[in-house]
């Protein structure tokens, strides 16, 4: 009795031993863990931020793209560029938004 006694108190000291070192003191442990999970929140994030971006710019590109007008006016627009000689300005509604499309 006393044998099964001393090896079940072995393994319930070990496994408590075992679940220490794994909580508190392995490369994995619930502090790495925690920061971990804290920065896959953070890159989640940035990459929803930077998919919307991308879509805003494919729209961009698509618009500028589609003709030699179309790429005068956004570079007039978007970078204020103007031929020597010229003032631009931009007319925009509440919404800022350019009156032309």
């Amino acid at each position: 009795m006393t044998l099964l006694n001393h090896r079940r108190k072995f393994y319930i000291f070990t496994g408590l031993g075992f679940a220490l070192w794994m909580l508190f003191f392995d490369a994995n442990d619930l502090r790495s863990q925690a920061r971990n999970w804290w920065k896959l929140r953070e890159l989640e994030q940035e990459k929803a931020f930077y998919q919307e971006q991308i879509e805003l710019t494919k729209a961009e590109q698509k618009e500028v793209l589609g003709s030699q007008r179309l790429r005068i006016k956004y570079a007039r627009e978007k970078y204020l560029m103007k031929k020597r000689n010229e003032d631009v300005f931009v007319l925009v509604d509440e919404n800022d938004e350019p009156l032309e499309k």
